[in-house]
């Protein structure tokens, strides 16, 4: 079984990269221009990923993260949301990158076996850094109006974070 698990990707890469020699696409040169296109999405969004990331950083040592988290404890403990877990929340529809610095500092602080790093580990798995897909998706194909979908993506998030708590106390 252990064998099977660490051999799915290079069995879909086979797949993907047959199916494409059968219908006749020149793989590689595909590969490379896609590698070609990240390099300069990578080069557009390097600033605003260095505001959030410096935000973050000023937001958590003016201490105003603490206040934040102080006045939120009482309703994210009614859902059984740990207090610490909050800064990963908040960061994650903003910023992937934020997020996982936040995630990584919050388990080299608890763990990765304690309540707090599972219930993390799950929100990171299952929320989406709305804000960024939102601004990368809609803007690559030119919609300007996102009408329900902030507020859907905004429900999901919730009900993967409630899922997290509820799925980490049945499980662990």
């Amino acid at each position: 079984m252990n064998y099977m698990i660490k051999s799915i990707i290079p069995i879909i890469v086979f797949i993907v990269v047959t199916y494409g020699i059968f219908k006749r696409v020149k793989v590689y040169e595909c590969f490379v221009e896609g590698a070609k296109e990240g390099i300069g999405i990578c080069i557009k969004i390097f600033p605003y990923l260095l505001a959030m990331i410096i935000a973050v950083g000023v937001f958590r040592e003016s201490k105003a993260l603490d206040y934040f988290i102080a006045l939120v404890r009482p309703v994210v403990e009614i859902i059984g949301l740990p207090p610490e877990v909050v800064p990963l929340v908040l960061v994650k529809p903003l910023s992937g990158s934020g997020a996982l610095g936040i995630f990584a500092e919050t388990l080299s602080k608890f763990g990765p076996d304690s309540y707090i790093g599972r219930v993390s580990s799950i929100i990171m798995g299952s929320t989406e850094t709305i804000f960024y897909t939102l601004t990368v998706y809609f803007g690559a194909v030119g919609i300007k109006k996102i009408r329900h979908t902030l507020w859907a993506a905004i429900m999901a998030d919730m009900s993967a974070i409630i899922a997290a708590v509820v799925v980490t106390r049945i499980m662990f």
